[in-house]
């Protein structure tokens, strides 16, 4: 498959097929040239927060570490005041980060030209030592410390955090070169205000946007297939199928604030994805108060919809998924022994039932789990729900369906990644409800897959687990599950997970 370059000029030749609205393709099917360049772009990418994060870490530990260096060789760890030496290089080291913070030396444009952040780093290098110095000097401590230590540890503490600058500097361009290191944003709508988004995003210094191309719902006579050297792709529901295989993170709808009725109605499809939405205020006439506005360099933008779990919250939810999956395979090694013995004793086939599922932005997963149906009556698409009393439920099956047991093995899965601990539970690809899948049964079903799905969750805990014999009960669970995504924090995790086994008691839906 050849390379493209969304960021090169197309010719109307080689995009006849893509720019037409959707003639050449059907329906919500991408046309050659999208799949080309959204494959292209499956590989993730790092977050310029997420850098300039480890870049801070990596600066306090640089710090922190040569202070304490210089303190066992000059004057002998712990052989004197030793608990506030380390204390005190410590809290410089945080205070120093701090202020290159306040500072704006993490910002990216500091990163990628060190030179013109040198003079601010020492200047809040040696803010920080006068700062030690005013303390010392008012609580009458100074004549306890070394001058030479300080003295030394501040040469060398200015030396690594411009070295350390300098070769970020190196890193970060090479990221930017090679697609490492970019944010993804796919424009909606086309025409003349498009191409003046465009430009304006491309005249912005040190821009980390990457562009990928255009979607639009009106043909070429309104809107032309190539706008500012990038082709047109689909339509805005083939952006659906482009943004499930590439890793988009942001997409910016160029459509002024008074066309209201077509820029909700494209909302209303494109809110499933898990992406940053935003609304172009670079030609509206409207002007709302500058804190209303968010920016890529000096371009105005309006926040609609955010990635829900993002950036540090993704780190810590997949810690937090690790430690307790850790923490619940150990514990429960013993239940799932027992669990896969009484399987095999109890009918033939294997122990373990493993089906394809819904996971994050629709991907297919496969979850694992105890297997309690007859082997040749197994139903892997889930077509068809359990019942109360189903005949193709086993002996051992009941139970641990009943009691939650057949779920165990998820702790594995989420484990491995596919997973988290907590979220919306992942439906089978044919689960259905009176002969409806679900997402025909409930508008924006797939908003639920904007996070990655759950071993547990809040529907779960709230009594919506079992059986689907209704629309209700579909429609209460993406309800629940919408709540969840939307008010997601560490904490909220960690009341689902420590409510799930008393909310489990309840068995009354579970069979």
């Amino acid at each position: 498959m050849s390379k493209i370059d969304p960021s090169n000029r197309f010719t109307p030749e080689a995009v006849k097929s893509a720019g037409d609205g959707g003639k050449a393709a059907k329906a919500d099917k991408l046309n050659k040239i999208a799949q080309e360049v959204a494959s292209q772009y499956r590989r993730d990418t790092m977050s310029p927060v997420m850098v300039s994060g480890v870049l801070r870490l990596v600066e306090l530990a640089l710090l922190f570490g040569s202070g304490m260096l210089i303190y066992g060789t000059q004057v002998g760890f712990f052989s004197h005041l030793g608990w506030q030496y380390p204390l005190i290089i410590l809290a410089a080291s945080a205070a120093a980060v701090l202020i290159f913070e306040i500072m704006d030396c993490y910002q990216l444009q500091s990163l990628l030209r060190p030179g013109t952040a040198i003079g601010r780093i020492a200047v809040s290098w040696a803010t920080t030592f006068a700062a030690m110095a005013v303390v010392a000097f008012f609580m009458k401590v100074s004549a306890d410390f070394s001058r030479l230590l300080f003295a030394e540890w501040f040469f060398t503490g200015l030396v690594l955090a411009v070295g350390l600058r300098l070769v970020m500097a190196r890193i970060i361009r090479r990221w930017a070169r090679n697609g490492r290191m970019e944010r993804r944003a796919v424009i909606v709508g086309g025409g003349k205000a498009a191409e003046a988004l465009i430009r304006s995003i491309e005249q912005q210094p040190f821009n980390d946007i990457r562009i990928c191309g255009i979607f639009d719902d009106r043909d070429d006579r309104r809107s032309p297939p190539i706008v500012a050297g990038y082709p047109k792709l689909g339509t805005v529901s083939q952006l659906l199928e482009f943004a499930r295989i590439a890793r988009i993170d942001m997409l910016i709808v160029s459509l002024p604030l008074t066309a209201e009725t077509r820029v909700l109605q494209l909302l209303k499809k494109l809110w499933v994805l898990p992406v940053d939405i935003r609304l172009s205020a670079h030609s509206n006439q409207l002007q709302f108060r500058p804190r209303s506005y968010s920016y890529i360099g000096s371009v105005p933008m309006l926040d609609v919809f955010d990635k829900p779990i993002n950036d540090w919250d993704s780190v810590a939810k997949r810690a937090f998924d690790i430690i307790f999956s850790l923490f619940g395979i150990i514990v429960f090694s013993p239940v799932m022994l027992a669990t896969a013995i009484a399987i095999k004793l109890d009918s033939k086939g294997p122990v373990l039932f493993k089906q394809k599922r819904h996971g994050f932005n629709n991907e297919i997963i496969e979850v694992f789990k105890f297997r309690s149906m007859y082997a040749d009556q197994s139903d892997p698409t889930a077509r068809k729900s359990v019942t109360k009393n189903d005949p193709r439920v086993t002996r051992v099956g009941r139970i641990i369906r009943k009691t939650s047991i057949d779920e165990l093995p998820q702790f594995f899965n989420a484990l491995f990644g596919s997973l988290s601990l907590v979220g919306p539970r992942p439906h089978a690809l044919a689960a259905q409800s009176h002969n409806l899948l679900y997402n025909e049964v409930v508008d924006g079903y797939f908003a639920r897959h904007k996070v990655k799905p759950g071993v547990t969750g809040w529907a779960q805990i709230n009594g919506w687990r079992g059986e689907v014999d209704n629309h209700e009960k579909i429609r209460k669970r993406t309800e629940f599950d919408l709540y969840y995504i939307e008010n997601w924090s560490l904490w909220f995790d960690i009341k689902i997970l420590f409510l799930t086994p008393i909310r489990l008691l309840d068995t009354e839906n579970a069979y």
